[in-house]
């Protein structure tokens, strides 16, 4: 097995051990990624259909708008500078807040108050074509609202297209170079302890074979020692010879 595709480690059974906690822990860790790019792929999506339909809402929007500062320039004429003098405080103001979508805080936009007209912008017109000016007015903040909506929503989508992208990198990452190395190294640190534990065995065989062959040949020794002692014995006891077997028996002679 290469080393490029495994981790440096001496295989004990504690790194094995370790290493299965650690893909015990990517697997878990791969999974919960892997859900969490789902969910962010759903919203991001969602957020996708609803630009779109704000964007064609605003396309709209717009050209009424326009359409009306025309007809309103046309019957009160040019008044630009007069509302412009006369503005103090903001008509409508926006606040950020952040959402959580799995984790991830995407900003959104907020109306958050519509300011009071002043007097002098009431007077804008009171001679000739207020009603195109207010027409003109209630138009451009319904374009004001909608460029609200659609900031917002291109936001979130900005932020969802980068955190999906890292996501996808990780769960990339995990699946096809974290988990096969650990798998790898798992598999490595097992064949080497199962060829240790074969040596093992056939080094605790070798070691009784020659004890058992050492027992063998001492046995062997004795029973020869033991045999030879019983041969020696009977041949070193001299039998005791008798004076009157040694003599020659005399012919009977006397008293014939």
């Amino acid at each position: 097995m290469s080393g490029k595709n495994r981790l440096n480690i001496f295989p004990t059974r504690m790194a094995l051990t370790v290493m299965k906690t650690k893909l015990k822990g990517a697997v878990t860790g791969h999974s919960l990624l892997k859900k969490k790019s789902d969910a962010l792929t759903i919203r991001f999506r969602k957020i996708l259909a609803n630009i779109v339909e704000n964007k064609q809402l605003m396309g709209t929007t717009m050209r009424d708008a326009s359409f009306s500062l025309a007809a309103a320039k046309y019957a009160a004429g040019e008044f630009s500078n007069s509302v412009i003098e006369n503005v103090s405080n903001p008509t409508i103001a926006v606040k950020m807040t952040t959402e959580n979508v799995a984790g991830v805080h995407l900003p959104t936009f907020e109306k958050i108050s519509e300011g009071v007209v002043s007097n002098s912008q009431e007077l804008t017109g009171l001679s000739k074509g207020g009603q195109q000016i207010n027409k003109s007015r209630e138009s451009h903040i319904k374009a004001v609202e909608a460029l609200i909506a659609l900031a917002s929503l291109q936001t979130a989508f900005i932020t969802l297209d980068e955190v999906i992208k890292i996501t996808n990198r990780r769960v990339n990452a995990i699946e096809y170079v974290v988990k096969p190395k650990l798998e790898n190294t798992i598999s490595y640190i097992i064949t080497e302890l199962d060829e240790s534990e074969r040596e093992e065995f056939y080094r605790l065989k070798k070691v009784q074979g020659k004890k058992k062959k050492d027992l063998k040949a001492k046995e062997a020794q004795k029973e020869e020692n033991s045999a030879n002692k019983t041969i020696i014995e009977p041949a070193s006891v001299q039998k005791v010879r008798s004076l009157i077997d040694d003599e020659p028996e005399d012919a009977e002679l006397l008293y014939e």
